[in-house]
Parts: structure tokens; sequence; C-alpha cells
């Protein structure tokens, strides 16, 4: 069984884990060196910026994170060994129902992440042709359509 608590610094090295193993999965778009570069400002500002909390089990292992600020999601990952298992369902209805997010962008490369979203409750509201770093990759700009929602 999972839990959802908040962060702390000392969480950060084994939530660096899970967003890498995440991001290796889902992201196999991005470069060696695009990965190593967003690794280093992950943790030293994205980590330390956002309201992050994770998703542990019994045994202290993280198997998920997510960070916000306002009501704008900014990272939901999964560790690639416990996709498919429940933790961002856990994490996004946390994100939505708590902590009251109802927007996110998204990898436009990333057609799973598109199609969780999109399966919760999310539409698409705009296009960016650029990341929040200024690379090549397209973002979807989503909002929740409460009526769609799906708990």
């Amino acid at each position: 069984m999972l839990t959802i608590i908040k962060a702390e610094p000392s969480h950060y090295d084994e939530m660096i884990v899970v967003w890498e193993s995440s991001v290796r999965a889902t992201h196999t778009f991005l470069s060696e060196d695009i990965i190593s570069s967003l690794k280093k400002d992950i943790v030293e500002q994205y980590f330390p910026m956002l309201n992050t909390y994770i998703a542990i089990d019994n045994n202290n292992v993280i198997h998920g994170i997510l960070g916000t600020a306002e009501n704008k999601l900014e990272m939901l990952f999964v560790d690639a060994n416990s996709r498919g298992h429940g933790c961002g369902k856990l994490l996004i209805t946390f994100a939505i129902n708590i902590l009251h997010i109802d927007e996110l962008d998204v990898n436009e490369q990333n057609p799973q992440a598109i199609g969780f979203y999109l399966y919760v409750g999310f539409e698409q509201i705009g296009r960016s042709e650029v990341d929040g770093q200024g690379n090549s990759f397209p973002l979807l700009h989503l909002r929740l359509n409460k009526n769609k929602y799906k708990h």
C-alpha cells in the first residue's frame, strides 16, 4: 500500500532516482546530455522550489513523486518498475482533490502521459513549440474538465 507524504530534502537522492527511471521509460526523445543537465536542475532548483510530495510504500521506498506550484502540476513521475500499478492515479487524484491543481503541461512527445491525463479528465487548451527550458520539445497545455474528471 502506498502513502503520500510531503517530500523533505532528505528524500531528494531517492527522488532523483525515481525521476530518472521514469524519464528513461517515457521521455525517449531526450538525449543523455539533456537528461544529465535536467537531473542537476531538478535536484538543485525544482525540488526545493516546488510543493513536492512522494508516494512511499510500507518500507519507505519511493515509488512516485509530484510537484506543484499554485494550481498547476509541474511534475509527476512514477518509477519505471511501479508503472501500471496505480501510483500515478493515486498521485494525480491527491494533486486534484487535496492540492486543487487543475492545469499542467505535458511533452507532446510523451504519448503515454498525454493518454493518462486525458483519461483522468484533462483537456488540451493550448500548445507551445518549446519546453520551459527553451528546447524544441513542444508542450501541450492541459486543464481539468471537472465534468469529465475520473476520481
